[in-house]
């Protein structure tokens, strides 16, 4: 999926123009971007968290030169998936819908007492 994508998506569901909904995604990855920046934690429940691991600094080697490289201590952004996304990354979709139906027919039958 591309950010295109995904605007697209967001304007199909909350029935907005594909630039208001262009306007919502950018607030949300500039968000996330800023508290970054910010070396903030931001954790959506049920989805996961980001937040900014230091890399030390280090002598690399330029793989064309063999030359040694050193290579600056830096920030990287890091996403750890909640356990309920992974779950749902990790079950099949028609497994997801198959435990559904159970539940609805269950809900429709009429209940009666033993005699």
């Amino acid at each position: 999926m591309t950010k295109a994508d995904l605007i697209d998506d967001v304007s199909r569901v909350v029935d907005m123009t594909r630039k208001e909904s262009e306007i919502i995604v950018e607030a949300i990855f500039e968000s996330i971007v800023r508290s970054l920046r910010m070396n903030d934690k931001i954790e959506i429940r049920g989805f996961g968290s980001f937040r900014t691991r230091q890399r030390q600094p280090r002598i690399g080697r330029n793989p064309k030169t063999g030359a040694r490289v050193d290579v600056a201590a830096k920030k990287i952004p890091y996403f750890k998936p909640s356990k309920e996304l992974r779950d749902l990354v990790n079950t099949s979709a028609p497994a997801v819908v198959a435990a559904a139906e159970p539940a609805k027919a269950e809900e429709a039958l009429p209940t009666s007492t033993p005699s």
